[in-house]
C-alpha cells in the first residue's frame, strides 16, 4: 500500500493522512467523571497557553458573510469532523479556529493511537513512500490504494485503511475505514478500532460519537460500491485537473501495481470503473472495538444498528453549520461536565452566555442574506 510524501505546494484539503482519521481525540479520556466533582466548574485558569479571548470571535465577525467551509478554506470535510459535532460542535468549531491549541497530553494519548493503527495496518502489508508534488499525485495515491484492494476484498480478504469519498447534501466527505473483512456468514464487517487511554469503556455521550462516525462510513462506502459516486463530483470539489501528468514516482508505482496510467484523469476513470464492475456488497455489520492503548486489552465491542434515516437527519443538521444555516451549539446544561476537560473553557462564548447563541437562528440567516 502507498504512503505519501508530501510537498509544501499540495493542497493541505486534499491529503487524507496515511493513517485512519478514527483516532481523534476522545475527550473523556483525559479523567475519569467520577472525579469531576472535586474540580473547579471554571477552567479559566489554563496554564498551558495564554489566548486573546477576542481573537477567534473577532475573525469569526469579520467573515460573517462566509459560510464556514469557506472561512476555513474547506473543500472537503472529514467524516471526523462531523462525528466530533456530535461530542461538542463548539469545541470542534475551536479547533479549526485554534489548530495548534492542543495539550500536551491530548497530543500524546493520539500519537500512542496513531501508533497502534499503524502496527495494525502493517500486519497486512508494507507501506511505500512515493514523492507527491500536486494534490492530483496526492490524490493518484489514494485511489491506487482502492484499486489494489478492490481484489482482495471481492476475493473474501480483509483489508485496512480504506479510503472513502462522496458528496452528500451538496458537501463532499472524505474518511478512512478502519477495517473490512467478511464476518463466518459471508457478511461484510466494517471493524472500527478506538483505543483508549483508560482501562474503561467508554460514556454513552463517547460511544453515539463513534456510532455515527461508522455510519457514515457505511453511507460513503455504499454509494461508492453502488456506482454514486462520480469522478465528477470529485473533481468539482478538490478543484483537480484531470488532464494533468501524474509524476513519475505516481506512475512508477501505478505500473509496478500493473496499471499503465499517465494523466489523473486516466487514473480516475480506472479506478471509478473497478468499483462499478467490481460487484462488492454494501456493508452489512457494523462493529466498534475499544481497546486500552498501554495493554493492548480488548475492553468490549459493540455492534452497531444502522439506522439511515436517523443517521442522515443528523448528517443534515450537522452540516447546517458547515454551510452557514445556524450558527454552532455547545453542550447543553446535562453535558456541562464536558467542559471542564476542553482547552477552549476559558474563552467559550457559549459557555460564557450560559449556552446561549450570540445569534438565533432567524437573525443569522437574515444576515447571511444582506
Amino acid at each position: 500500500m502507498a504512503g505519501t510524501g508530501r510537498e509544501s505546494s499540495a493542497d493541505e484539503n486534499a491529503d487524507f493522512g496515511d493513517l485512519s482519521d478514527s483516532e481523534f481525540l476522545d475527550f473523556s479520556e483525559l479523567g475519569d467523571i467520577e472525579d469531576l466533582g472535586s474540580q473547579s466548574s471554571s477552567s479559566s485558569g489554563n496554564p498551558r497557553k495564554e489566548v486573546d479571548p477576542e481573537g477567534p470571535w473577532k475573525r469569526k465577525r469579520e467573515a460573517d458573510a462566509l459560510t464556514p467551509m469557506e472561512r476555513f478554506h474547506l473543500r472537503c470535510l472529514w467524516v471526523s469532523d462531523l462525528s466530533t459535532q456530535c461530542w461538542c460542535e463548539q469545541q470542534m468549531v475551536y479547533g479549526k479556529e485554534l489548530p495548534d491549541f492542543q495539550s500536551t497530553e491530548k497530543a500524546a494519548v493520539l500519537g500512542a493511537g496513531a501508533s497502534i493503527h499503524l502496527a495494525r495496518e502493517l500486519e497486512l502489508h508494507d507501506l511505500v513512500n512515493i514523492h507527491t508534488s500536486t494534490k492530483e499525485d496526492i490524490w493518484a495515491v489514494k485511489l491506487l490504494n482502492v484499486l489494489s484492494m478492490v481484489p482482495i476484498l471481492q476475493s473474501g480478504g480483509t483489508i485496512r485503511e480504506f479510503p472513502v469519498f462522496g458528496e452528500v447534501e451538496g458537501v463532499f466527505l472524505v474518511g478512512v475505514i478502519d477495517e473490512l473483512h467478511y464476518t463466518s456468514k459471508g457478511e461484510l464487517e466494517l471493524a472500527e478500532l478506538k483505543t483508549r487511554k483508560r482501562p474503561m469503556m467508554p460514556l454513552e455521550a463517547q460511544k453515539e460519537k463513534d456510532r455515527f462516525q461508522v455510519s457514515l462510513y457505511k453511507c460513503i462506502f455504499d454509494a461508492m460500491v453502488r456506482g454514486q459516486v462520480t469522478p465528477a463530483s470529485l473533481v468539482h470539489h478538490m478543484k483537480l485537473s484531470p488532464e494533468l501528468l501524474l509524476g513519475p514516482q505516481v506512475q512508477s508505482h501505478a505500473q509496478q501495481g500493473g496499471f499503465t496510467v499517465k494523466s489523473f484523469g486516466e487514473l480516475l476513470e480506472l479506478t471509478f470503473l473497478s468499483l462499478t464492475l467490481s460487484d462488492l456488497p454494501v456493508i452489512d455489520a457494523l462493529k466498534i472495538e475499544y481497546s486500552h492503548q498501554e495493554t493492548d486489552t480488548v475492553l468490549g465491542t459493540e455492534m452497531v444498528v444502522f439506522e439511515e434515516k436517523q443517521v442522515r437527519d443528523k448528517l443534515q443538521h450537522h452540516l447546517g453549520y458547515w454551510t452557514g444555516l445556524r450558527e454552532p451549539h455547545g453542550v447543553d446544561v446535562k453535558e456541562a461536565w464536558k467542559c471542564q476537560m476542553c482547552d477552549y473553557a476559558a474563552i467559550c462564548e457559549w459557555r460564557q452566555n450560559g449556552g446561549m447563541r450570540t445569534l438565533t437562528q432567524e437573525e443569522h440567516a437574515k444576515k447571511m442574506t444582506k
